[in-house]
């Protein structure tokens, strides 16, 4: 593996053509660390970003992908913390797991068509992020994918999402609103675990299952509701919701976890239908 050096940089500096001349794939950890870097513009002609490559660069504020890129590698930018803004190009299909991990800077995201997939912990901890559009292309959100990012105010999961992870939500504190797709048939657990700032929610009739701690420490959280289709509620599901008043659990639930309404101070009555075994 090989990686840039300071005399390299100054050499990109003052001849980019010579220092990308047949350059296909920035290799993994390329410019692993240097943090000196501030801003690069990545040529046409380079395919593939590889693992790491970017990791570490906290001076980096500034950079071009262009659409000849398809590959954007595990960490490729991680804890790249000065970066405040990011276009993907439309060539890329998949963003790859811990991508932008730390990159505490980053306020906003475009995310084109062409993504069906976002890896696991992809935005994890990019904490100053307020907004993203996940575009209907998307079919697999991975687990703790905005885990911890607390500057989301709200989200829109699209249609075409089929699968999500658990704990993709995770602390996120400032998200109150939130629409999850019609398709989803089991909300993981930790899904939404500590989004204080939820207040309401309504979870699509296609759900049969809500996780462990799916909702556990939402205290902004003052009523849901929960469709006929859901047969189980896992352990700690609403622990901790401090705000929740009133809840209605169906005839179709057989199953109860322990724990599941734990801490819920603000509940003053329920009632647990005869379905549950």
């Amino acid at each position: 593996m090989y990686r840039v050096t300071n005399d390299d940089l100054k050499f990109l500096e003052t001849n980019p053509e010579k220092f990308w001349c047949g350059v296909k794939k920035i290799e993994n950890g390329a410019f692993f660390g240097c943090t000196g870097l501030t801003s690069i513009t990545i040529p046409d002609g380079v395919t593939e970003i590889g693992d790491g490559a970017f990791k570490g660069c906290t001076g980096l504020t500034s950079i071009t992908i262009p659409d000849t890129v398809a590959e954007i590698g595990y960490e490729a930018f991680s804890d790249c913390i000065g970066l405040t803004s990011i276009t993907i190009p439309d060539s890329v299909t998949t963003i790859e797991a811990y991508s932008f991990w730390g990159c505490t800077g980053l306020t906003s995201v475009t995310i084109p068509d062409s993504v069906t997939e976002i890896g696991n912990s992809a935005f994890l901890g990019c904490t100053d992020l307020t907004t993203i559009t996940i575009p209907s292309s998307v079919t697999e959100i991975g687990e703790g994918a905005f885990s911890g990012c607390r500057g989301l105010t709200s989200i829109t999961i699209p249609n075409s999402v089929t699968e999500m992870g658990n704990h993709v939500f995770e602390g996120c504190t400032g998200l109150t609103s939130i629409t999850i797709p019609s398709d989803v048939t089991e909300i993981e657990y930790f899904a939404f675990s500590g989004c204080s700032g939820l207040t309401s929610i309504t979870i699509p009739s296609s759900v049969t299952e809500i996780g462990d701690y799916a909702f556990r420490g939402c205290t902004g959280l003052t009523s849901i509701t929960i469709p006929d289709s859901v047969t189980s509620i896992g352990s700690g599901a609403f622990s901790g919701c401090t705000g929740l008043t009133s809840i209605t659990i169906p005839d179709s639930v057989t199953e109860i976890g322990g724990d599941a309404f734990s801490g819920c101070k603000g509940l003053t009555s329920i009632t647990i239908p005869d379905s549950v075994t």
